[in-house]
């Protein structure tokens, strides 16, 4: 684990000693070539790159995978840099740390215009800089042997490092004010700063400098995480170069200019307007001519004082109504904001009683009810964490037990799956969908209460090779047929048509006698019945179970869940997630796997070794055909769940021939993936009207 939190570097030189990237290796382990750890690093490294540079911020932090195998990353590029030149650093830094921490779990990386860090330790949480140093959240290694040059090249006459302490301290401070400015803030949380010629003598060079925090930083710790690094960099003075790098802040002086774009600071360490340029040196006072002739004024001297008035006059009203709008903008926004968030626990609020008034069988808790149920939510009742909360095992008074989704509190898109699922499984009855009781709503605690499945979820049993030895054929089978028809369902028998956008095995439970039955509603869409597909730049879900037309470019519709069905379904026979397999020198996911074998008439290799076949050869067989059949790339060459739940059930449905699947040689993330939710504008849950059919 790596426990150094700074990585500081001085140089002697224009540029720093040590030749780029600054590497740290974490010492805690490594993983195994072909690991889950190593699948889920190839899943962040995919994702990361292209997450940071198409936010605006240019910063990027997710987790893949779970834990043991869970990998959280963490990538800032630096704020003057385009989206295509971030992307390319990050995925050029996921290379470097591979390669210069080979199989290391937790590795950093430093380049002049990004950092990385992955690790098998969730640091991303729990920002602290009290004690910065020992701080997980930042990273460094220990310092490099410093050079013996203490002066800045052309400093003649004020080499001394308390001199050059003093301008480098006045030059850092004024560009953290940078930062704060209000005239200058950026969505990048980075400013730049330039400390110009300071006397006459011109003997004084130039000094350049760049400050930057991560955008999940709160002003506070931003400014007193660059207050330090401040210090550091001047503690450590009298080289001609330096740079101090954190995780969650770092920062640079040179003697050139190193970055696009830049502010002066001046004399008193204090930012001025860019289009200001420094004091120019006082010159030498000449020689006074001799005594001019004085001449009358003229006319056009006159109407020069006239004319500077008269910009005046029009130029200050101006200026001053701009301010007062500035302002009013600022303070109206700001009320906005805080009137939107009543608004929003109004409608939760109007929402929750308006189904109890309307005799729903929701049932609404008393917030004191949930804490006895769970014993104050304790860890020992901790079931697992769910899309956007954690998961408790409860149980009432009555005996009556029960599972308890406690959203996390500020979460936007918790408070949005709480609205969705209230409204949405209230009104879904079906043996194959998990049954919410009801809700409670106190503050801003947002708890959903569901009937406890004392099984766990599917995954728990086929992807562990004891446990799926419980699973025969004849169960398998049951599942994948209780998942077509809870699908089946939603997508036609059910008064809205309901899209789930996140089937994967985690979220299909299952009951003492081990039926299926699909839960987490929070990121589904509900269609009108006319309606057959829909459109978002908000794509959520879980990687390897997406339709490649909406991981691509957001399209979904109900062939979108019948192809997270199909990557279920070859889990399910396989009893193997799909992550990469290695075949012939090439990557593949199990649906590209599944393909090959089929194609080779080598099907029955994909079955799960745990599985007796015996007589079940052709229903396997049938299987796997409808499975590849649903993985089909063009969504209109899938079959509607009606067609599987037909040829599931009927062995005289003829099958056609699958063609070549989606995702043949993508390398995908396991089904316990995080729910990924690509940065782009909100685009809320569209709930139509709850007229019968």
């Amino acid at each position: 684990m790596i426990t150094i939190a700074l990585l500081i570097i001085l140089s002697s030189a224009g540029t720093v000693v040590a030749a780029q990237p600054w590497e740290v290796c974490g010492t805690a382990g490594k993983f195994a070539a072909g690991s889950t750890y190593q699948a889920n690093l190839d899943l962040l490294s995919a994702a990361l790159p292209a997450n940071a540079s198409s936010t605006g911020r240019l910063f990027a932090k997710g987790s893949a995978g779970a834990a043991p195998d869970a990998v959280h990353g963490l990538a800032l590029c630096r704020g003057d840099l385009n989206a295509s030149a971030c992307s390319a650093c990050v995925a050029g830094a996921f290379q470097g740390a591979r390669r210069l921490c080979a199989l290391a779990k937790d590795a950093a990386i430093f380049y002049d215009t990004c950092l990385l860090r992955f690790s098998d330790q969730d640091y991303l949480l729990g920002l602290d800089y009290s004690n910065h140093s020992n701080n997980a959240s930042a990273v460094a290694v220990d310092r490099p042997v410093m050079p013996t040059e203490a002066t800045l090249t052309g400093w003649n006459g004020y080499s001394s490092n308390a001199f050059i302490a003093q301008q480098v301290s006045k030059l850092l401070n004024g560009t953290v004010r940078q930062l704060f400015s209000s005239t200058t803030r950026n969505n990048r949380y980075a400013a730049t700063g330039r400390l110009g010629d300071i006397d006459g003598s011109n003997t004084i060079m130039p000094l350049y400098a760049y400050v930057q925090c991560a955008p999940d930083l709160t002003d506070d710790l931003c400014h007193y995480c660059l207050r330090n690094f401040s210090d550091l960099a001047v503690a450590n003075i009298g080289r001609r170069a330096g740079r101090v790098l954190g995780l969650r802040c770092n920062l640079r002086y040179e003697e050139y200019q190193f970055y696009s774009n830049f502010t002066w600071i001046n004399d008193n360490g204090a930012p001025m307007s860019p289009a200001t340029p420094p004091p120019s040196p006082t010159p030498k006072p000449a020689p006074l001519p001799p005594s001019p002739i004085v001449l009358p004024p003229t006319d056009q001297h006159k109407r020069r004082p006239m004319a500077k008035v008269l910009v005046i006059a029009l130029v200050s009203p101006l200026v001053a109504l701009f301010i007062c709008v500035t302002i009013s903008f600022r303070f109206m926004r700001r009320h906005i904001k805080a009137d939107k968030a009543k608004m929003n626990l109004h409608r939760d609020e109007t929402l929750i009683w308006g189904l109890e008034g309307r005799g729903s069988e929701l049932k609404i808790y008393d917030f004191s009810e949930i804490l006895e149920a769970t014993d104050n939510f304790s860890e020992e009742n901790k079931l697992g964490r769910g899309g956007f909360g954690h998961v408790y095992k409860g149980q009432f008074p009555d005996g009556l037990e029960i599972a308890v989704k406690r959203l996390a509190s500020h979460s936007r898109q918790g408070f949005t799956e709480f609205r969705n699922e209230i409204q949405l499984i209230a009104k879904l009855q079906h043996t194959n969908l998990v049954r919410l009781l009801g809700c409670c709503y106190q503050g801003e605690e947002r708890i959903l209460v569901y009937e406890y499945l004392p099984n766990k979820s599917l995954d728990f049993f086929i992807f562990d090779k004891t446990r799926s030895a419980l699973i025969d054929w004849e169960k398998r089978l049951a599942i994948v047929e209780g998942i077509a028809q809870g699908l089946l369902y939603l997508h036609k028998h059910s008064r809205l048509r309901v899209v789930h956008r996140d089937l994967k095995t985690s979220n299909i439970l299952l009951d003492r006698e081990m039926n299926p039955k699909i839960s987490d509603f929070g990121l589904a869409k509900i269609f009108n019945t006319d309606d057959t597909e829909g459109n978002t730049r908000r794509i959520v879900g879980t990687y390897g179970y997406m339709a490649p037309e909406y991981a691509s470019e957001g399209l979904f519709s109900i062939k979108s869940d019948v192809f997270s069905f199909g990557v279920l379904t070859l889990e399910i026979i396989s009893g193997e997630k799909t992550s990469s397999f290695h075949r012939n020198g090439d990557f593949i996911n199990l649906i590209g796997h599944a393909w090959q074998l089929w194609k080779d008439g080598l099907w029955l290799q994909l079955v799960d070794a745990s599985l007796v076949v015996g007589c079940h050869t052709s229903a396997i067989m049938r299987c796997i055909n409808i499975a590849l059949l649903c993985v089909q790339e063009n969504a209109a060459e899938r079959p509607t769940m009606s067609d599987v739940v037909a040829m599931l059930s009927s062995d005289t449905v003829t099958l056609l021939e699958p063609k070549h699947p989606a995702y043949f040689h993508v390398r995908m993330g396991n089904e316990e993936a995080p729910t990924v939710i690509m940065p782009s504008s909100v685009n809320g849950i569209t709930i139509s009207s709850l007229d019968g059919r």
